[in-house]
This record gives C-alpha cells, sequence and structure tokens, in this order.
C-alpha cells in the first residue's frame, strides 16, 4: 500500500465522505491499493472495473457516441467513467482509469497513453471545476509499469482535490482529533 493510499483513505474518513472507482487499464489495481489501507471500508464503497468497452457503456453509463467516435481511450470516457461509477455505487467521489498498457496499440493510441479522472462533490468554496477534473498521460516502461504509474496517478490527483479543500491546518487538527492515523 501506497503513502498516497493511507493518505486518501485518512482524508476521506475525517470528511465523513465515500469513494467508488471504475477501473479498465488497471483491471482492479486502484481498488486493492485502496482497500490494502487498514480502515478503508469507512470510506470505499466499491468498484468497477470495465475492461470490455461496452461494458463501460452498459455499467457505467458512458455515452455509446463517444465511445464510437473516439474509443474507450479518451478524457471524456474517463471522466464520465468517474462520473457513473460515483452515482451507480452512491458514493461522494469517483475515480475512474482509461487507456492503453500494452503491447499493442488500442483504438488508435499509442502504448502508454492513459486518462485518469476524479469526479466530486464539487461546491462554491473550493478550487475543483465543475463536472470533474481528467489527466492526460504518456507513460513509459512495460505493460506492468504503465499500469502501477495509472495507480498512482489517479491516487495522486484525487488526493489533491480532497487536500484543495482544506488548509495544512484544518488537515494537522483534524488528524490530531481522530487518532493521526
Amino acid at each position: 500500500m501506497s503513502s498516497t493510499a493511507v493518505d486518501v483513505v485518512r482524508l476521506l474518513t475525517v470528511k465523513g465522505e465515500t469513494l467508488a472507482v471504475a477501473e479498465s487499464l488497471t483491471g482492479g489495481l486502484v481498488a486493492a491499493e485502496i482497500t490494502a489501507v487498514p480502515g478503508a471500508s469507512r470510506a470505499f464503497r466499491g468498484s468497477v472495473t470495465a475492461y470490455a468497452t461496452e461494458l463501460k457503456r452498459e455499467l457505467l453509463g458512458v455515452d455509446g457516441a463517444v465511445l464510437t467516435a473516439r474509443g474507450a481511450v479518451d478524457a471524456q470516457v474517463a471522466a464520465q467513467m468517474a462520473a457513473g461509477v460515483r452515482a451507480m455505487l452512491g458514493a461522494d467521489w469517483g475515480i475512474a482509469t482509461t487507456g492503453v498498457a500494452g503491447p499493442d496499440a488500442q483504438d488508435g493510441q499509442p502504448v502508454g497513453t492513459v486518462f485518469v479522472a476524479v469526479d466530486g462533490p464539487f461546491g462554491e468554496n473550493n478550487r475543483s471545476a465543475s463536472g470533474g477534473k481528467v489527466e492526460a498521460l504518456r507513460l513509459n516502461g512495460d505493460r506492468a509499469e504503465i499500469r502501477m504509474e495509472s495507480v498512482r496517478s489517479v491516487l495522486a490527483l484525487l488526493l489533491r482535490e480532497l487536500a484543495g479543500e482544506q488548509t495544512g491546518n484544518e488537515r494537522a487538527q483534524d488528524t490530531e482529533r481522530n487518532g493521526g492515523f
């Protein structure tokens, strides 16, 4: 388990918020990273591994026209996956991964093309843009390295969004009140 996963679970727990995960190329690795953290059950609702393109549409509500026009490896697909899993599992936050880990290109996208997304309870008082955030990544390495960097990247994106809602002092006070885990 990574320190980022620990920090994500800690902040979600402190805030009393929940997380749902939609995965494609990571095949369950994001959910495994989160659930490796002791106490994750306080914040983690569940996950959907929609590896097949049609499952992104059928289970997560990704627009079929977008999938047809752009393929599954696309920023808009990642954003819709995050929003879809958030709604489907009744979570405060949704995150998603989609991309090409290799060995071959997919949907005209080269190996290492990855999109990670977060969708959350965006309000007037935080720095998040309405509708979620997506990051486009160009990753190097073999299949395993691309998948693990995708996990790290989506958790880091979520952590930045969670941390952006509180100042450092508020986080320190919350950690002290909640046992500092």
